[in-house]
């Protein structure tokens, strides 16, 4: 099998029999489940458990896709199965994560067991490009063999989280923002994901975007039809058909193109084969078919030449979280989630988040983890301007 398929499957509701079949027919287009993974190896599945969310929310994985692989995976005789992911909201679990989504329920139908994303170890990964070793979570180092479940959405700071971001939830909660720290913009933050990705080696990744969501995300953005489910053993080929479908070009995604540099996939259209049920096509034909150029997603980009002469202006033309004070609680979620020594955000006990802006990285990791959507990015006009949108 060419490692650069990626199979994509039109489907239009969580239907279980309906996306049952649409998973099964998505890996039989890449060869069948065989091609990634034995039957006597123990397999992890990795969903997208960002916070407690309901699956209308499209915060998470909805656990119709994840009990369809399950499902694959059993009536195929794969029988030692467990799943995990370590969320980066400080004030949940894993285990509340997957009861709030439905994965936990779909998990005991199917007798998979849960891993342990609660405790982890460093692990060294010498031949990284940016990062030279990870803090990983014990199930990730126990299993044989990972697929990597994850949801398409928008992201303040890489523009999209798909495949690439998902494994991010394979470090233990509290070392996140201590990444986030480590890696504080969008470009060396994607190198170390793509390091990330090379360390702990997924063998398929599985796209929930029957309902993706586009906006304010990657938690509180908006539920937004896209009607598909994406399938590759290929993680920067299948964000790249994913950018594609929002008509965003891979190039100006951070996880594609540092991706790319390290040799975990291809993100050039030209090497990009999209198989369908009903034929072979290009990514240009996927995006006319399939595609929605009216996807709410950043696109703009600063243009360079006009950078230097406007230095002076730069910290007022940042982009850079803002508070709704009309739904901020004061429940210092923001705070407790900034990786910021001595914190670029205060808030809790009642009083409304207030931001630092001379300390802030803009990692997101506040707006990221708010719980009622109070935080949203706030963008100059002016860089609208100087994008040429």
């Amino acid at each position: 099998m060419d490692r650069h398929v990626v199979a994509l499957v039109p489907i239009d509701t969580y239907e279980q029999a309906r996306v049952d079949a649409a998973v099964r027919e998505g890996v039989q287009l890449l060869g069948g489940m065989a091609q990634f993974a034995r039957k006597d190896e123990k397999v992890l599945l990795k969903p997208n458990l960002l916070g407690r969310a309901q699956p209308e929310k499209a915060v998470t994985t909805h656990p119709a896709v994840f009990s369809a692989v399950c499902r694959l995976l059993r009536e195929d005789g794969y029988a030692h199965l467990s799943y995990g992911d370590s969320p980066g909201n400080p004030t949940t679990t894993p285990d509340k994560a997957a009861e709030a989504c439905g994965i936990a329920e779909a998990a005991r139908q199917y007798n998979v067991e849960k891993a342990d994303f609660h405790s982890g170890s460093i692990v060294a990964f010498p031949q990284g490009r940016t990062a030279k070793a990870f803090y990983l979570c014990k199930g990730v180092q126990e299993a044989d063999a990972y697929i990597n479940v994850c949801k398409m959405k928008t992201h303040a700071l890489e523009r999209i989280t798909g495949a690439v971001k998902n494994q991010y939830g394979c470090i233990t909660g509290v070392n996140k923002a201590t990444g986030h720290a480590a890696y504080p913009n969008s470009e060396v933050f994607a190198d170390m994901l793509a390091d990330l990705n090379l360390c702990v080696a997924p063998r398929l990744h599985i796209l929930d975007g029957i309902v993706a969501m586009e906006g304010n995300g990657p938690t509180s953005g908006t539920p937004t039809p896209m009607n598909v489910l994406l399938f590759s053993a290929d993680p920067v080929a299948l964000d790249a058909v994913f950018a594609s479908l929002v008509h965003l070009d891979p190039a100006s995604v951070p996880t594609c193109v540092s991706g790319a540099a390290a040799g975990l996939g291809v993100m050039d259209e030209m090497q990009i084969l999209i198989r369908t049920p009903s034929g072979d096509l290009t990514l240009s034909e996927v995006r006319e078919q399939y595609g929605r150029a009216d996807f709410d997603v950043f696109r703009g980009v600063m243009k360079k030449g006009l950078l230097f002469k406007l230095m002076p202006l730069l910290p007022f033309l940042q982009h850079r979280p803002k508070v709704d004070r009309n739904k901020c609680i004061g429940c210092g979620v923001c705070e407790e989630s900034c990786p910021v020594e001595g914190k670029a955000v205060h808030a809790g006990k009642g009083k409304q988040a207030k931001y630092d802006y001379q300390k802030c990285i803009r990692c997101y990791c506040c707006q990221e983890m708010c719980p009622v959507k109070a935080i949203e990015v706030y963008r100059h006009p002016l860089t609208k301007f100087l994008s040429g949108k």
